[in-house]
């Protein structure tokens, strides 16, 4: 644990140093004075604030999303008949195995085909095509029992009511789960926003924290920081996130 916390506090000890202090031998692990510039300067002088509405937005817009679509592609898949179901889920289980390499470039032209370049809608659309969510929540979902939908379907409900009040309740552990995974993966992703937005007021953190980094003499002591105050949202929403995940999975233990 204590070695695993030596990269971060060696960060924090970096945003808290001027130029000068940043290459002293041996190194200062604890800054004195502490300096405020480089934050002072990323706060004021750098869109950085702008940079992380950007990405909450994004990332939270995905994660509800995908959250929607993908359980309720996943009940289909799992609690459902229809006609060519196992094709349907071949085609999306061989679809996971294609790298995001090889879709980048026929996305960007969609993309610009449809107008969405340096849109929201140009970081929120794409990510919901990946089907793995829709793997993850069916797993959740085989595990309850066929005898609770068709007791549903014999009391006349629907299969959207079934999915809403019965799949959800019992699959939420899952769904937090699930969330946890998109809303970080989105929120660290870089490839595709650097592609499809080039306006500054729409860039995401990824993105605006890379356009940083000087060519000749990067001021690590601003990098440092960027990434410091970066980490703070996303570690919060996992501390939240865990939280719930943890009573979630008690109450269903005893429950048991």
């Amino acid at each position: 644990m204590a070695i695993a916390l030596i990269p971060f506090l060696y960060v924090i000890s970096t945003a808290l140093k001027d130029t000068n202090s940043l290459f002293s031998y041996p190194p200062d692990w604890i800054p004195s004075p502490i300096y405020w510039g480089n934050l002072r300067s990323l706060l004021q002088d750098q869109p950085f604030v702008r940079w992380t509405i950007n990405t909450l937005f994004v990332s939270g817009a995905v994660t509800i999303l995908k959250i929607w679509f993908d359980s309720a592609a996943a009940y289909a898949l799992a609690k459902m008949d229809f006609y060519g179901k196992r094709s349907l889920a071949l085609i999306l289980l061989l679809s996971v195995a294609i790298p995001i390499a090889a879709l980048i470039i026929p996305l960007f032209f969609v993309v610009r085909y449809l107008g969405l370049l340096n849109t929201y809608w140009a970081l929120i659309l794409p990510p919901l095509a990946n089907p793995l969510g829709i793997f993850m929540a069916r797993s959740f979902i085989t595990a309850i029992p066929d005898s609770l939908p068709a007791s549903a379907r014999l009391d006349g409900a629907s299969e959207f009511t079934i999915y809403r009040k019965i799949v959800l309740p019992l699959i939420r552990p899952g769904i937090v789960v699930l969330g946890m995974f998109t809303f970080m993966l989105q929120y660290t992703s870089f490839i595709w926003p650097l592609i499809a937005v080039q306006d500054s007021s729409r860039q995401v953190l990824t993105v605006g924290i890379s356009s940083l980094k000087s060519a000749f003499l990067p001021d690590w002591g601003l990098l440092s920081a960027a990434m410091l105050l970066a980490a703070v949202p996303i570690t919060l929403v996992f501390l939240a996130v865990q939280k719930t995940f943890v009573v979630n999975d008690l109450s269903g233990a005893l429950r048991e």
